[in-house]
């Protein structure tokens, strides 16, 4: 890939042909599907189900099945599952899409300082990755949250977040980016050895100016490709720590409802619905992730796509 200067009807010509070759997957037609409905759900869960039930509020039965008026059954308390179900898609999203974020500047920095430069910086860049690369998010950050949580407090708001959301974010955002920092430190590698980068150096622009002006450019199909892949493990670890307590019931996500439900007894009671529904949603949102983030990659990458 080169440093190539397009006019507004060049690109307009290069995003028409990225959108008809990635639109060609049928797996990246699937994962838009799931995401633009899940996108929705998140968007505006008020006028979808309604303001979100509390025990206050509730209006059905304990764990009631499935049925015309609630279609998704009733959790312990009589809440509808789906209206829960909905706004909890807010939360897991946002937390999930924050991390995400947080982890592609991270790893991308990281991963671009390293390449670049080489030397020392490349190998304690490294070292310090490879840490984060063999040590799992979840375990560390399963370990990180409580700790911060205990020394921050649980009872203010941070960016409209409540503590035990905004540490699990945040966490989650610091321990996964080793992935994307190995990606990003080998196409840098191979991209600062090009010609445009030698041009850039004889007219005396500096290493900041190469890396953000040249080289990052370069890179956002890979780190695209790769984030995607990223906001489905983060769905996951957000998940799995909710399950486990960590997440906040005032602003329930997906993980939270699972949670509540075992709590319930919900799979001794066989109330499936109650764990199913929450379940179905993170599978559904990871795999279109998933589906995306590999479509991307076959896109940008055509040395992966299959030669009939």
């Amino acid at each position: 890939m080169s440093n190539v200067q397009y006019s507004p009807r060049g690109w307009a010509r290069a995003i028409k042909t990225f959108l008809g070759q990635f639109l060609g997957y049928g797996g990246a037609q699937l994962g838009l599907l799931c995401l633009v409905l899940f996108l929705v759900m998140a968007a505006m869960p008020n006028v979808l189900v309604g303001p979100l039930q509390t025990a206050i509020n509730a209006t059905g039965d304990f764990l009631a099945p499935p049925s015309g008026q609630h279609l998704l059954g009733t959790d312990e308390v009589g809440r509808d599952v789906l209206n829960l179900v909905v706004h909890g898609a807010r939360i897991s999203l946002i937390i999930a899409l924050l991390a995400t974020v947080i982890s592609l500047i991270v790893g991308t920095t990281v991963g671009m300082t390293a390449g670049y430069f080489g030397g020392w910086a490349d190998v304690w860049l490294m070292r310090l990755t490879d840490f984060f690369f063999v040590m799992p998010s979840f375990v560390l950050a399963l370990v990180i949250t409580p700790v911060v949580l205990e020394v921050m407090g649980r009872g203010r708001e941070i960016l409209g977040f409540r503590p035990s959301l905004f540490v699990i974010l945040v966490v989650i955002g610091m321990t996964s980016w080793a992935f994307v920092a190995r990606i990003v430190r080998s196409q840098t590698l191979s991209l600062k050895e090009r010609t445009f980068v030698d041009r850039a150096r004889v007219v005396g622009s500096s290493d900041f100016s190469i890396m953000v002006r040249h080289i990052l450019p370069n890179l956002v199909p890979q780190i695209a490709a790769n984030g995607a892949l990223v906001v489905a493990g983060a769905i996951y670890i957000e998940t799995s720590l909710s399950f486990l307590g960590l997440g906040d019931p005032l602003q329930p996500s997906w993980g939270t409802l699972l949670s509540l439900a075992q709590r319930a007894g919900a799979a001794s009671a066989g109330a499936w619905w109650y764990l199913g529904a929450p379940g179905v949603c993170v599978l559904t949102v990871s795999l279109s992730f998933v589906l995306i983030g590999n479509a991307l990659d076959d896109t940008f990458n055509p040395r992966r796509r299959v030669i009939p």
